[in-house]
């Protein structure tokens, strides 16, 4: 059982995800926090329905990927997401891969932004959409920011 509660996306790690390695390919953490993404649109309310009719959509501008620990075929995941700030436009996100311990395997840091589809330029979230990211963010608001938020990559030198 994972001790996650309320996970936003439970997956297995499956076959075509193992690289030459073992475990899971470092493009598989990718797709699992990009159907998370998916998983977090369908929660705001941003489904295909919604998107074909108000051609509106979330794009991610930025992701910051860390790997924590290897993933193998057949283990469960649990994708947890924490709402670190946003504005009327703008979503800054942080999700954690955990296996069915607890333990984190991955996290994914990210920055979306809701688009006009039509205009292909950033827009304001729909009323709708704007009420449940703040709903959202006051659920998170008092949450302590995440131990991999706001790290930067680079060679550390002395």
């Amino acid at each position: 059982m994972s001790h996650v509660k309320n996970p936003l996306l439970k997956d297995i790690v499956r076959s075509e995800w193992i690289d030459y390695n073992g475990h899971m390919t470092d493009s598989a953490y990718a797709a699992v926090f990009s159907i998370a993404v998916d998983q977090l649109m369908i929660e705001l309310g941003i489904d295909a329905d919604f998107r074909d009719k108000y051609h509106y959509s979330i794009y991610t501008l930025e992701t910051h990927l860390c790997y924590l620990a290897e993933a193998h075929e057949g283990q469960d995941l649990y994708v947890n997401i924490q709402l670190v700030d946003y504005d009327t436009k703008r979503l800054h996100v942080f999700f954690v891969m955990e296996n069915d311990k607890g333990d984190h395997l991955a996290t994914s840091e990210q920055m979306l932004m809701g688009m006009d589809m039509n205009e292909g330029r950033p827009a304001p979230f729909p009323t709708e959409i704007q009420s449940r990211v703040e709903t959202l963010g006051k659920a998170h608001a008092n949450l302590p920011k995440p131990d991999h938020s706001g790290r930067k990559i680079g060679i550390r030198r002395k």
